[in-house]
């Protein structure tokens, strides 16, 4: 089976391209970057081709992809900085990115009859309630201009293709990448004392778990649209924080012991108010995965874990 992957330098890209390898599959990277090193973190990746590619430039994304004619594409480039999306001047980039690119890689899959699997996200609804948002449910009203451009490329994929998956995801952390862990650890190591806050209710998503999905969901015709964290329960940011700093403790890492690190739980108005709006409710039912007989991934407590010893802290 031959697989495209696009945004290849990002966190799921990365860990999609290694699991395609690991399972004797033909991948192709693509990125906006000019070469790819294969290397993050010191994580070695494989040694695919890799092609560089604007997905905001329609003509090169239908060349690339009409040229290479791959069983499946796994579209994983996004713009995900939220909160720089909120800027004037970044809007039209934002829109062109995640909403015009995923609109035209979705025409050239029809074009080329192979099948498409986006990445998409909790942030396409409103995030409001405490009920879990269900894998079919039209209830949209993205609070930001990132959901906004995420649900413009979810419309994209349903209006255009037929053999399609929409994966939607939350709280992403990867070796690839920055993300809430890396931060967390960084500055845990500088001040005594940290605020999180613990009225944004989700699960976190480890893309090395989240591959494995992805490549086993893109060799079936199970298509419609699912949602993919790992298990282990609903948590706050605040509760993924303690864990974190406990679970580095425990590994040896005496500068995030309870007697040197203090984590308190505050309201996001106390926080303060960031430029993006964040969901409150990042609760997504999973039942889809497990009716369909795809495997859930593992608990977060465990992905926490094997994260933590793979980065080395």
């Amino acid at each position: 089976m031959k697989i495209l992957v696009t945004g290849v330098c990002g966190q799921l890209g990365h860990d999609v391209m290694n699991e395609l390898y690991k399972r004797g599959f033909e991948g192709i990277g693509t990125d906006i970057a000019e070469s790819y090193s294969g290397v993050a973190d010191g994580t070695p990746v494989t040694k695919m081709p890799y092609v560089s590619l604007d997905i905001t430039d329609k003509e090169k994304v239908s060349k690339v992809i009409t040229d290479i004619k791959p069983d499946a594409v796994i579209h994983c480039a996004a713009w995900t900085a939220v909160d720089a999306a909120e800027d004037e001047e970044n809007i039209p980039k934002v829109n062109a990115v995640n909403a015009d690119g995923t609109k035209y890689i979705a025409e050239s899959c029809k074009e080329t009859d192979c099948k498409m699997l986006y990445i998409s996200t909790d942030y396409v609804f409103n995030g409001q309630g405490t009920e879990p948002w269900q894998e079919d449910c039209k209830d949209f009203g993205p609070l930001s201009v990132y959901g906004q451009s995420k649900l413009a490329g979810e419309m994209a994929v349903e209006n255009t293709l037929s053999k399609y998956f929409i994966v939607r995801i939350a709280w992403v952390f990867g070796v690839n990448g920055g993300n809430f862990i890396k931060t967390m650890l960084k500055v845990g190591k500088n001040r005594d004392k940290l605020t999180v806050v613990n009225d944004q209710i989700g699960t976190p998503t480890y893309t090395l778990d989240l591959a494995r999905l992805l490549v086993d969901m893109v060799q079936t015709e199970k298509y419609g649209c699912y949602h993919a964290t790992n298990e282990g329960g609903y948590i706050s940011w605040y509760d993924f924080a303690k864990e974190i700093f406990a679970k580095a403790y425990a590994l040896g890492y005496d500068e995030y012991s309870p007697a040197n690190l203090t984590v308190a739980p505050v309201t996001t108005a106390e926080y303060g108010i960031s430029k993006a709006a964040r969901p409150f409710n990042s609760r997504l039912s999973k039942d889809k995965l497990v009716s369909n007989g795809f495997e859930p991934l593992p608990s977060w407590q465990d992905a926490l874990e094997r994260y933590l010893k793979e980065i080395e802290i």
